[in-house]
């Protein structure tokens, strides 16, 4: 019949060689599938779990600051001033207790809306670091009480018991990542303060310090509050370039009802051939999608519409594209949508359609009015996109609209 039947017996597989796995086995048996690996970066997924809780606590305005300290042995320590989690089922707010919080996996939802904002791989909770952690301590001030409770390798090890009277309340989350899981187990200062800089930038209210005491006697410390938003993040982006700024900063922020989210964007060019364009999805780093589709459009419409308008470009010239537009472009595009649609399971590319249209015509419209109240700037940067990158310092400089230029 060509081939052999293969059977059970033959094989001699049956159910009883199936392995279930539960609870924090599964989690320590693949530790890749929760927070992506089990080096550098998983590590790091590991602070952003347990930070996730504390800094939605404060963006909900339930908290005003929150604090990660790197300690001397290892460890690492997450302190915020909230609330302080539930010590039982947390009743009406349908959340876990504290212990049910680090014990059991917690159901995931999926993206969440534009307030919540994942910090880590795929926002898996606590409890995975719990699992992947040698020891966990917690500490919660609720009530003008002081709740203790100690875990290892997932399992409570200490009855949850009173350990005073509290000052203030809040949570304390400390953990000692499992040389078992991580053979090297060795945190990143920078990398933690990258992600920890970027949050702060995409979210006004955010306060977040951290603090590394690994060194006896050299300390170090940074805090990342923003107010002034992606506006902020582009300037930071260009202080990595010596190049001289060529335009002011363009920002906005609005709501759109047909994305059911709002966009938040700033750019500006400099004088290096680089694009240095960043792009986020409730508050997730992005590698494209609708957003950066939109934005893109919109910057490319703009510039063409005022170089035809000002007959900076005649009839016969083909139209500006997005590689010459986004030369020394330094932008932040930030989105937060109420149902985000992502592709993939890395949540790396955004797909909601009505994204681009809604972030384009929004990019276009304040770009052409910012081009229009700035003529000397504005045919300075089309001068400069239309010269060839050997040319660009021979090129005679472009007519200043309102300065012998007649308009159409």
């Amino acid at each position: 019949m060509g081939g052999d039947i293969v059977s059970e017996e033959t094989t001699g597989y049956d159910a009883s060689h199936i392995q279930v796995l539960e609870g924090w086995k599964v989690v320590r048996k693949r530790p890749g599938m929760y927070i992506g690996s089990s080096g550098e970066r998983g590590l790091h997924n590991m602070v952003f779990e347990v930070a996730d809780r504390a800094v939605n606590e404060l963006l909900a305005g339930r908290a005003g600051s929150v604090e990660v300290t790197l300690t001397p042995d290892g460890g690492v320590r997450v302190t915020d001033d909230g609330p302080g989690i539930p010590i039982g089922e947390a009743g009406g707010t349908g959340g876990p207790g504290l212990e049910a919080l680090l014990t059991r996996m917690q159901a995931a939802a999926g993206p969440g809306g534009r307030h919540d904002v994942t910090l880590g791989f795929c926002g898996v909770g606590p409890f995975v670091v719990n699992a992947l952690s040698r020891r966990m301590t917690a500490e919660v001030r609720r009530e003008d009480i002081r709740w203790v409770q100690e875990y290892a390798r997932g399992v409570a090890v200490t009855e949850l018991s009173e350990a005073g009277t509290a000052t203030g309340s809040g949570t304390t989350i400390a953990f000692w990542p499992d040389t078992d899981i991580f053979e090297i187990a060795e945190f990143s200062f920078d990398a933690l303060a990258e992600r920890f800089r970027e949050l702060a930038f995409l979210n006004r209210a955010l306060d977040i310090s951290l603090i590394d005491r690994r060194q006896p006697g050299e300390s170090r410390s940074a805090r990342f509050r923003f107010p002034g938003g992606a506006r902020d993040f582009v300037a930071f982006l260009d202080t990595e370039t010596a190049a001289p700024v060529l335009t002011g900063t363009i920002a906005f922020e609005l709501e759109d009802p047909r994305m059911a989210g709002t966009v938040e964007v700033a750019f500006r060019w400099c004088g290096s051939h680089e694009e240095r364009l960043r792009s986020f999805a409730n508050s997730r780093p992005t590698i494209g999608g609708t957003h950066e589709l939109g934005f893109r459009d919109g910057v490319v419409a703009a510039v063409n519409a005022y170089a035809r308008e000002w007959l900076l470009l005649t009839e016969t010239d083909p139209g500006l594209d997005a590689d010459r537009v986004g030369e020394g472009l330094t932008a932040v595009v930030s989105v937060k949508l109420d149902h985000p649609e992502f592709e993939g399971s890395a949540h790396g590319v955004l797909g909601n359609p009505p994204v681009r249209t809604c972030v384009g015509q929004a990019v276009q419209e304040r770009l052409g009015t910012w081009l229009e109240e700035h003529p000397e700037q504005a045919s300075a940067l089309v001068g400069r996109i239309q010269a060839p990158a050997s040319t660009e310092r021979s090129r005679p400089p472009a007519p200043v609209p309102g300065n012998g230029t007649c308009k159409t």
